[in-house]
């Protein structure tokens, strides 16, 4: 018995051998399946991201290539110019020269490829041979401003007049820059940058100035910048603004700027001023230099706001060249209040064909009626020269549905790809990817102020089932120390996630990714943050001092019946985003989802850049004063 209960022992132990072999067998062959469907879906990711990256390397070419047209093109003008001032060709030929190569901008971006290295014979020799006299059809505008970004950024100014360079540039127009050779410029995106081997003379306080001319290209704009000789401690400065001679420094660069220009012999149909610091430039042009050759030029304003107006007594006038008896007059430039100065904005208004009054959300009566100070009258008088355009930013950065950052695009006609954009920014970040919860985004400017316990108070009183993510764009110590009390305050919420190191791909991610994007205000011009959330499907919600108090869209909106000048984004954000706080957008996006939806398509269908309505209004308003 005993053997046959061994016997028996040993198959029962040979069949559970075979058993477990069996089962090893078949975890094998699983184990293998697995692992050749994650080499599979490695692969695949492989593709995507190879995809993913000759995208970025086309769509980088072709930006590349575009600017390097615009680049070639402005830096010939320029060479243009340095050649009028080195008595190379006179102010007739040179103003052929540029109709010749603002008509033919492809051509001459092939056949001047290389012109740094060229000797001004060569590049004479080569423009007399591209000879071909059709009429230019664009607008050439030069700005003589004192920012500009990336070289030097106080304000709004800065961007806007990048921004809107590059809208009439891309459009087919010629836009150059003139500012001050500040010795704080940042010049590292400034393409050929060289110093013109001619001084160029400019007038101020009763004799003739030396000054060093510069010249490059940014961003495919030609700018030039001044260098007083003399004068070297007017830019020289820890501050661009601020000083007790800021009219002296300014002046003496707004003269220098037209001096400068009839030098080169150019022949601008526009010359756009910004702000008081060169509104001067109005009664320059029409007392001194419009007989100068400059018959055909006109004079576009722009006012960013009416804070600073330049009060100066009417002496100083005569600093640069101008006669301080027959412009201190009420109809001119003296001040509506202290009548013993002048107002040097007065001035460029009474002197401007057209005055472009920049603010996104207030309509043009209210700003006149209540934010222009003792500047209503004049305002008043002339307001047939005004006009209000909105801010924008750059779509060739910040566009939805070219962005090569994002996963999927998507546009207000296909806004799909944001989910796709959702879920891959939910996975970068490590945050659950439940679908009924929603993603609230923080991305603060560089600059901007965080109240700390009002950022707190709303992340606390916001209902369950919402996400945030705030994200770092600054390394200010101040901003840093606002999220950093946060982060400790909120630390143990896993519903909120804090990137405390600026990534750009990220950035673009988490405006595409995001429901809502908190703001801080609609009113800041240097905040592109509501713009670029309704490029990107997120609604703008504004957390700032004006938050909840309806004053600011309200008192706008008791105009916007009287004045039908509001621009389209003020009306935009009345109608959708204005008054709406975070938790009536999360009610709105829980409870109807498809009229929320239809919202945000219809937000993004606006063209909120600089290619938009502000460069429609600029150009509406070059073309009303061109034939003036």
């Amino acid at each position: 018995m005993s053997k046959s209960l061994s016997h028996d022992d040993k198959n029962v132990k040979h069949d559970n051998i075979w058993q477990l072999f069996k089962e090893a067998q078949q975890n094998i062959l699983y184990l293998n399946n697995q692992r050749l469907s994650a080499i599979e879906e490695l692969n695949k990711t492989k593709k995507e991201k190879q995809s993913l990256l000759d995208k970025i390397k086309t769509l980088e070419a072709e930006k590349h290539e575009t600017a390097d047209n615009l680049s070639i093109c402005s830096e010939l003008l320029l060479r243009i110019d340095s050649m009028v001032l080195g008595s190379v060709i006179n102010p007739a030929e040179a103003s052929n020269f540029r109709s010749l190569v603002l008509s033919h901008k492809l051509s001459v971006a092939d056949i001047f490829n290389v012109i740094s290295h060229k000797r001004d014979s060569d590049l004479l020799r080569e423009l007399r041979h591209f000879s071909d006299q059709s009429k230019k059809n664009g607008f050439h505008v030069i700005h003589i401003c004192t920012e500009m970004t990336p070289l030097v950024s106080r304000g709004s100014v800065a961007s806007y007049v990048t921004g809107i360079s590059r809208a009439l540039q891309r459009k087919g127009h010629l836009a150059e820059v003139i500012l001050p050779k500040y010795t704080c410029l940042n010049l590292d995106e400034v393409q050929g940058l060289r110093e013109v081997n001619v001084e160029a003379y400019s007038y101020f306080n009763g004799q003739l100035h030396g000054n060093k001319i510069w010249t490059g290209v940014v961003y495919g704009i030609g700018i030039t910048l001044i260098e007083p000789l003399d004068y070297s401690s007017f830019f020289s400065r820890e501050m661009i603004y601020g000083y007790p001679d800021d009219f002296e420094r300014f002046s003496y660069f707004c003269r220098a700027s037209l001096d400068y220009i009839v030098k080169c012999g150019k022949q601008p149909d526009i010359l756009h001023l910004h702000n008081w610091e060169t509104a001067i430039v109005g009664p320059l042009f029409w007392d001194i230099f419009v007989n100068k050759g400059l018959g055909g030029t006109r004079i576009l304003l722009t006012c960013h706001d009416f804070n600073s107006q330049g009060i100066e007594k009417p002496n100083k006038l005569a600093l640069c060249g101008l006669d301080p008896s027959s412009l201190h007059r009420p109809d001119r430039l003296q001040d509506n209040t202290n009548t013993q100065f002048i107002n040097i904005l007065k001035g460029g208004v009474v002197y401007s064909n057209r005055v472009v009054i920049m603010s996104s959300i207030h309509p043009k009566h209210s700003i006149v009626r209540n934010l222009s100070h003792e500047l209503k009258p004049t305002l008043n008088d002339h307001e047939d020269k005004l006009t209000l355009a909105p801010y924008g930013f750059e779509k060739t950065t910040w566009d939805s549905s070219t962005d090569y950052f994002l996963p999927e695009n998507f546009n207000a006609e296909n806004i799909n790809g944001k989910a796709v954009c959702k879920v891959a920014l939910l996975q970068r970040l490590g945050l659950s990817e439940h679908s009924s919860i929603i993603l609230v985004g923080c991305n603060f400017p560089e600059g901007a102020d965080i109240d700390e316990k009002k950022m707190k108070d709303v992340v606390l009183n916001t209902k369950q089932h919402v996400q945030f993510i705030f994200m770092e764009t600054s390394e200010r110590p101040t901003l840093n120390q606002a999220l950093e009390s946060l982060q400790k305050e909120l630390k143990d919420d896993d519903n909120i996630k804090f990137v405390r190191a600026y990534d750009e791909a990220l950035s673009h991610l988490l405006f595409a990714g995001s429901d809502i994007i908190l703001c801080r205000s609609f009113l800041d011009p240097t905040d592109e943050t509501p713009l670029k959330a309704l490029r990107y499907g997120a609604a703008p919600i504004a957390i700032g001092p004006e938050a909840h108090t309806n004053r600011v869209i309200s008192f706008d909106r008791n105009f916007i019946h009287h004045d039908q000048e509001a621009t389209k984004y003020s009306k935009l954000i009345n109608n959708t985003f204005g008054n709406m706080s975070l938790d009536l957008a999360i009610d709105e996006i829980r409870s109807n989802p498809s009229k929320w939806k239809q919202r945000i398509m219809d937000a993004m269908a606006h063209d909120l850049s600089w290619d938009g309505e502000c460069y429609e209004v600029h150009v509406a308003a070059y073309s009303a004063i061109k034939n003036m």
